[in-house]
C-alpha cells in the first residue's frame, strides 16, 4: 500500500489501521503516487496480485462475450454481485478486470467475485454444464414470460456493447430479448446485465 504524505484525513488514517490490523505493508512515497496515478486526488494506491480463483461449479454465472468497455464491466460486477451472481465468465478478447477503472467501478466487488477468462463459449462449456440463457436483440422469448428452472444452475450470455452476441449462439437457445420503446437502438449492457439478474433472482 502506498500513502500520500501531505493528507492526513480520516479516511488515510483508517487506512492505516487497517493496514496495521491485517499487517499489510505500506509506506509513504509521494514520488511513486504521482507518478502512478492517473487522477490528482489520489492519495493511496493499493498493490495486489491479480487472482483468477475460477468459476464455482453448480452455481450460477454471468458470461459476457468480448467486452469492451472497463467502466460497464465494473458496473457489472458491482450489479451481479448485488443480485447474488459472484461468477463471471470472460471470453477473450475483453478488458482487463483489474484495470484501474474496472476496480474503481466495481466499488470493491471485484474482490467478491470469482472471475474467469476463456478462449472461446465452447472452452467454457466443456468446464460448465448449467442451463443456458443468452440474451440477443433478436431474442424470441420476452424476458418476463422466461420460466427459470431453479433446480439447476443457469449462465446469463451477453454479447458486447456494440455487436451484441455473433449468430453462432443462436443455436443454444431462443434468445432472450428485453423489450424497450422504439425510442432507441438498444440498452447499456450493464443496464440489460442489472436488468436480467433481477428478474432471475426474482421469479
Amino acid at each position: 500500500m502506498l500513502l500520500y504524505s501531505k493528507v492526513q484525513n480520516n479516511a488515510i488514517r483508517k487506512v492505516i489501521h487497517l493496514c496495521n490490523q491485517k499487517q499489510i505493508r505500506f509506506e509513504v512515497n509521494d514520488k511513486l503516487i504521482n507518478k502512478l496515478s492517473t487522477k490528482d486526488n489520489c492519495y493511496a494506491i493499493g498493490v495486489f496480485k491479480k487472482q483468477f480463483n475460477g468459476l464455482a461449479q453448480f452455481d450460477n454465472h454471468i458470461v459476457l462475450d468480448r467486452p469492451g468497455d472497463m467502466g460497464n464491466m465494473g458496473t457489472i460486477i458491482r450489479t451481479a454481485v448485488g443480485f447474488g451472481i459472484i461468477n463471471l465468465g470472460i471470453i477473450l478478447p475483453a478488458v482487463d478486470v483489474y484495470n484501474p477503472k474496472v476496480v474503481r467501478s466495481s466499488m470493491g466487488s471485484i474482490f467478491k467475485t470469482n472471475i474467469q477468462y476463456f478462449e472461446s463459449f465452447q472452452e467454457y462449456m466443456n468446464n460448465f454444464h448449467n442451463a443456458i440463457y443468452t440474451f440477443r436483440l433478436d431474442g424470441k422469448i420476452e424476458l418476463h414470460k422466461i420460466e427459470v428452472n431453479k433446480s439447476k444452475a443457469y449462465t446469463l450470455v451477453f454479447g458486447n456493447e456494440s455487436s451484441g452476441l455473433p449468430d453462432d449462439y443462436q443455436v443454444l437457445d431462443d434468445g432472450i430479448v428485453i423489450r424497450h420503446t422504439q425510442d432507441i437502438d438498444s440498452l447499456n449492457l450493464a443496464v440489460s446485465v442489472g436488468i436480467a439478474a433481477h428478474h432471475f433472482r426474482s421469479v
